[in-house]
């Protein structure tokens, strides 16, 4: 009887350790807060061709931008610029836009105020600290593709 009850035991105790759970639950990140830009990459793509990337390492002033994206489906974008004179970053005005974005598919559309035509983007990767947006890019050219993916970390909300 002691050995069925070891027995027992064991098998209970190697089922519930032991197993791996395939369905893990996988927490998405909001997109809702305040992005810094780090870097983007832009990719160009001629049918027949290779593909060329190359990365853009934003300046100290650059990396003062912050992208914003708030609970109402609302956010504001402000750019900041290497100075054109003096020592001071150049801050941009305000880009106010609306955003839809739908988590299946990864498609986060932005419009901004005062423009007619909405940016497309694609969310590459959303985690609690980094955001990637790929963004396709129109070329006059439709023989060539370009992307442009930025990327962002997520930082408190002022510059």
């Amino acid at each position: 009887m002691k050995k069925l009850a070891l027995l027992f035991l064991g098998l209970s105790l190697l089922v519930t350790t032991g197993c791996n759970n395939s369905n893990e639950i996988v927490i998405e990140e909001p997109i809702i807060g305040f992005w810094q830009p780090i870097k983007e990459v832009v990719t160009t793509v001629e049918v027949g061709e290779q593909p060329i990337s190359d990365v853009i390492t934003y300046t100290e002033c650059q990396k003062m931008s912050r992208w914003w994206f708030s609970t109402e489906t609302s956010g504001k974008r402000i750019d900041v610029q290497d100075p054109t004179t003096g020592t001071a970053c150049n801050i941009l005005p305000d880009k106010n836009f609306t955003y839809s974005y739908d988590k299946s598919s990864k498609a986060l559309q932005m419009k901004y105020q005062g423009v007619v035509a909405p940016v497309n983007t694609k969310v590459v990767t959303l985690d609690a600290t980094t955001l990637n947006l790929s963004v396709r890019e129109e070329t006059e050219d439709p023989t060539i593709y370009k992307t442009r993916t930025i990327t962002f970390k997520r930082v408190s909300a002022k510059p």
